[in-house]
């Protein structure tokens, strides 16, 4: 195997890139000029020594508390709860939503050994009995881990005063009805709004 090869390989471990894709990537580097190579090879490096997660919520940050749990322009009475740090950065390219958020660092998935407590469901509790909070926005994925996830959290909070929200989700702007699948339908049936 030679050098090409491996940074194919190497590149195909991503997820989301194929081996044509891998391999593409890898010629394109042998035309970038060298100070690019460095820099890139750098940030590589060093990636997990300046990224880190919030104490906090759990967002991917490079201060610790994040700027979002930092800021006085934040509503501290609501929080958004995602199942990946990454969905925190989706929402906030958003710009709807302007509470804290919580990274429960997965979904609850029994088949796959992940139940409540290999999530951060307790620091959820926790943060939600010390603060104010009236709100908890469910933006877990729509698939049956998020929506038992979902169902869960639901039933923790029950019995609070605080009111649980799931977001909203069916057809996607632009798409025909024809290419949409029988639970994205009855989504929409289910969350329509009046106009």
């Amino acid at each position: 195997m030679n050098a090409i090869d491996e940074l194919t390989d190497s590149f195909s471990r991503l997820p989301g890139i194929g081996k044509k894709s891998a391999s593409r990537i890898a010629y394109s580097l042998l035309k970038c000029d060298q100070k690019f190579l460095k820099q890139f090879a750098s940030e590589l490096m060093t990636l997990h020594e300046r990224i880190t997660t919030c104490s906090i919520c759990g967002a991917y940050t490079e201060s610790d508390p994040c700027a979002i749990c930092t800021s006085p322009l934040r509503d501290k009475h609501i929080i958004c709860v995602v199942e990946q740090p990454q969905d925190v950065q989706t929402i906030e390219n958003s710009h709807e939503f302007s509470g804290l958020f919580h990274v429960l660092g997965g979904a609850i998935a029994p088949l796959e050994g992940i139940g409540p407590d290999q999530l951060t469901i307790n620091k959820l509790v926790n943060r939600v009995h010390k603060g104010d909070i009236t709100e908890l926005i469910i933006a877990t994925n729509p698939t049956v881990e998020g929506d038992t996830t979902a169902l869960y959290l639901q039933h923790i909070f029950a019995d609070t005063k605080i009111k649980v929200t799931r977001l909203a989700s069916g057809l996607p702007v632009g798409g025909d009805l024809e290419y949409a699948d029988k639970l994205t339908l009855a989504r929409s049936f289910r969350g329509r709004t009046i106009l």
